[in-house]
């Protein structure tokens, strides 16, 4: 009995207790990035924003969670009642299942797999399948027609996404994530790839569905889009999966091109502060960028968001992926970065 318990029952259980370790904190910085975004947007509208609920408005996103949580959930007479239910649920899953690969510090990840970029990109890639569930399920053209904008545009700007981390592999010369952040040691990649940071920050924007890209969820056409027909908890789960996704997005562009969990400089009053912590920070920073843009920018029309997408990030992350190549090839860079990393 002991060795079963050591063999099968411990491992198990310390697996169990490392994922709640890892979605509790998420769903508590998922809660406080809407009490947050309405508080900077409130502030650069020179308005107060939630201050009532709570000291400083503080309890808000409770109040809301929980005013969510008691509404009575409607399905429309005609729609596909599984279909319906399971694309919410499919949307905030997959918002949670990515962080399995995702280096919090060093060693400090829950499966640290050989291709977790290929991991990554293949849950982020599964997320437009719940939306465009949900526009069909619904039996609405609004939400149909707000499915099938969400489907073309994450197509889209997931080409580019691609090509621009293949720029990233090229100069690593591996999938897994905790080397891309060690290969950082010298310098963040964002200093030598500062076009391709700032083109894939932009890619994960539109990747979210957030502003100015919330083409999907155009209230001026679409009366909604794709969530139109949905209320209470499945509502809710649509809105915590687009700010889940917002996270694990600067995540991912902070892996990728912003060194991780390392600090920017290698001297003494930064290496105090623990490796997590500047990983919190650095989300943190873009999680800031992603709000100021949608205080800041008028929505795109569904036009020039194709066309940005198609005629502008593909053929520059196209010719960056060939230039990168090239560089890599003749500068030896992988050999470089390996010894100092």
């Amino acid at each position: 009995m002991a060795e079963f318990w050591h063999d099968y029952i411990w491992p198990t259980l310390w697996i169990v207790i490392k994922i709640v370790a890892i979605i509790l904190p998420i769903l508590v910085a998922v809660a406080y990035l809407t009490f947050a975004e309405r508080k900077i947007i409130g502030g650069m509208h020179r308005r107060k924003g939630p201050n009532v609920v709570g000291p400083f408005g503080l309890l808000q996103p409770l109040a809301d969670g929980l005013k969510l949580f008691l509404k009575e959930t409607v399905l429309p007479t005609r729609a596909n009642p599984v279909v319906f239910f399971i694309a919410p649920m499919l949307t905030f899953s997959l918002a949670l299942v990515a962080w399995a690969v995702i280096p919090f510090g060093d060693g400090l990840v829950l499966a640290d797999i050989n291709v977790g970029v290929l991991y990554l990109f293949a849950i982020s890639s599964l997320g437009v399948y719940g939306i465009m569930m949900a526009g069909w399920a619904s039996n609405s053209k609004y939400a149909f027609l707000g499915g099938l904008r969400s489907a073309a545009q994450m197509v889209s700007y997931e080409v580019s996404m691609g090509f621009i981390i293949i720029t990233v592999l090229l100069c690593v010369g591996s999938l897994n994530l905790t080397e891309i952040v060690n290969a950082q040691k010298t310098v963040w990649f964002v200093i030598p790839l500062l076009p391709m940071a700032v083109i894939f920050f932009i890619s994960t924007v539109a990747e979210t569905n957030r502003h100015p890209f919330d083409l999907p969820e155009a209230e001026a056409e679409l009366v909604g889009g794709f969530n139109v027909e949905y209320s209470a908890m499945p509502f809710a789960l649509f809105f915590l999966g687009e700010y889940a996704n917002m996270i694990l997005m600067s995540g991912m562009t902070t892996v990728l091109f912003l060194g991780g969990w390392l600090p920017p400089f290698d001297i003494v009053p930064f290496t105090w502060i623990p490796g997590p912590v500047w990983f919190v920070l650095k989300i943190s920073f873009l999680l800031f960028v992603f709000i100021w843009l949608r205080a800041a920018f008028p929505r795109y029309r569904y036009d020039q968001l194709m066309r940005l997408g198609w005629k502008v990030f593909l053929p520059i992350s196209l010719a960056a992926v060939v230039i990168v190549g090239g560089v890599v090839v003749a500068f030896d860079i992988q050999s470089v970065l390996g010894a100092k990393g």
